[in-house]
């Protein structure tokens, strides 16, 4: 279960990023660079983080296979996207929903306190949009008033109390993706924004 979680979060953040630069009207190159990075910046800054050296990605073919499959989707069925902006917004919804977790698993694998697993999990699900954002000329999500890195931190906190109920790994995985999903889902649908910060 784990491992196809990671594959579908690779998938969806592999399109995300397709689509986002589609949508800058950039050329085939430009649109796979931005969905690499897009699906394996996140998880990059936390193997090194973390020491974990070469990254995973260089380990494991079958993470670029999964990109190259996304990045080819993302433009065959492109007019088949024709709400582009919910489109972006559903595979980033499921990137985020699962990147988190994988995050927070590997802070376990190495030993980290929970606080630093759930920073860790953030991280992951948020700095591959983050710089495929920077790249595209956006505002990052995470840096706008739209809840993102918040429900993150949510879904490690939900991840961490169900732990501690000895629940099976899969029902773990899977409520705990579904809750982050579910939340984000819930806050655009009813606007929930945290405060802006202004200079009086």
């Amino acid at each position: 279960m784990f491992h196809l979680l990671d594959i579908i979060g690779t998938m969806a953040f592999a399109m995300s990023g397709a689509l986002t630069a589609m949508n800058k009207k950039l050329d085939p190159f430009g649109v796979f660079i931005i969905a690499f990075v897009t699906a394996v910046g996140g998880g990059t800054l936390r193997d090194i983080m973390i020491g974990r050296t070469p990254v995973g990605w260089m380990q494991d073919l079958n993470y670029v296979y999964v990109i190259v499959i996304g990045f080819i989707l993302a433009i065959l069925f492109r007019k088949k996207f024709d709400r582009l902006r919910t489109s972006l917004f559903l595979f980033d919804t499921i990137g985020l929903g699962v990147f988190t977790l994988i995050g927070l698993e590997k802070g376990i694998s190495v030993g980290l306190h929970p606080v630093i697993c759930i920073a860790l999990g953030t991280m992951t699900a948020c700095f591959g949009g983050v710089i495929r954002d920077i790249l595209c000329t956006e505002i990052p999500v995470i840096f706008r008033r739209e809840i993102y890195a918040t429900i993150c931190i949510l879904g490690g906190i939900v991840f961490f109390l169900l732990r501690k109920l000895d629940l099976d790994n899969d029902v773990l995985y899977l409520t705990t993706s579904l809750v982050i999903i579910s939340v984000r889902l819930m806050a655009v649908k009813f606007k929930w924004y945290l405060p802006a910060l202004e200079q009086k």
